[in-house]
């Protein structure tokens, strides 16, 4: 195929529909679904309206000058351990014991624990499809001690009990929302990415379970909601896995899951990113942003 030919056939293929047939399962898990295909997640939100609280809730989370921005890549964003059933479980002691699962988790000497302060690791088994997420986790010698814990069927739609906390303030999973290297390079991300925000309302919508909110002003937006690129913004003058990314926010959005700094969106350190390409998306602002009305849009209570 020329070169031209060639070019032709990738802006073809990424033009294409997204479908989540696969549901998003990594290489190292090739079994493991990231939640079924039809699960809220991997709902493409391209047709949802636009929610009344838009404009405000956007004012209050960066305002329509604030910078996306990419908070993964290299040396930054989470690492994810993959184990199976061969794989020592320990119990482990919790901060928020009455909020987390009771049970013993695949966490080793060896786990990754992300460097930042939230000290996150996460453990998928490739056998069962379970997904094990600690926050504020420490090795402790063999006497393991984390803030929370959580566990996700990650072949269900179940979520957390009504009010539950998780590894993440929205009382999410955090790992399907996570940007991958491997989905990028394979030219589509088929689910709702993971985004923070500074300031958040003391309440939850769907799927969200849990708030870490700082007031119960109306104007301040919920953990749970989720938020879209505009259709009509231009990703063509993105470079391909730029575009991948963009094109993503377009069809499935992303979910507001934690506080933190306004519209820093969460991925993968996979040195396999080229930072330069992940900073084309630092010219989305939030005027390129809505929020839409996800009300319709659940699998369960």
């Amino acid at each position: 195929m020329c070169r031209r030919g060639l070019a032709v056939f990738v802006i073809a293929m990424l033009l294409m529909p997204m479908t989540p047939a696969a549901a998003s399962a990594m290489p190292e898990a090739p079994n493991c679904p990231i939640y079924p295909d039809n699960d809220v997640w991997h709902s493409s939100i391209q047709n949802l309206p636009v929610h009344p609280m838009s404009a405000s809730w956007l004012a209050n989370m960066g305002g329509p000058s604030r910078l996306l921005h990419p908070d993964f890549g290299g040396p930054y964003g989470y690492q994810l351990q993959v184990v199976d059933n061969t794989t020592p479980t320990r119990r482990v002691s919790f901060d928020y014991a009455d909020e987390s699962d009771d049970v013993g988790y695949p966490f080793t000497a060896g786990t990754p624990i992300e460097p930042a302060s939230d000290a996150h690791a996460f453990m998928l088994n490739k056998d069962t499809c379970v997904l094990y997420e600690l926050f504020a986790a420490s090795w402790n010698g063999g006497n393991p001690t984390a803030g929370s814990g959580a566990v996700f069927d990650l072949k269900t739609h179940a979520l957390r009990p009504s009010g539950w906390t998780s590894a993440d303030a929205a009382g999410l999973p955090i790992l399907p929302g996570l940007v991958r290297y491997d989905e990028v390079a394979a030219g589509a991300i088929a689910h709702a990415l993971r985004f923070t925000t500074n300031h958040t309302r003391t309440s939850y919508i769907y799927p969200a379970r849990h708030q870490a909110g700082e007031s119960s002003s109306t104007s301040l937006p919920p953990m749970g909601l989720r938020v879209r690129l505009k259709a009509g913004y231009d990703t063509s003058r993105l470079s391909p896995q730029a575009r991948v990314i963009a094109e993503a926010l377009k069809h499935y959005g992303m979910i507001l899951a934690d506080n933190g700094s306004p519209w820093y969106i969460t991925g993968t350190s996979d040195p396999q990113f080229n930072d330069d390409v992940l900073h084309e998306l630092d010219v989305i602002t939030g005027r390129d942003l809505e929020v839409v009305d996800t009300t319709a849009l659940v699998n369960g209570p």
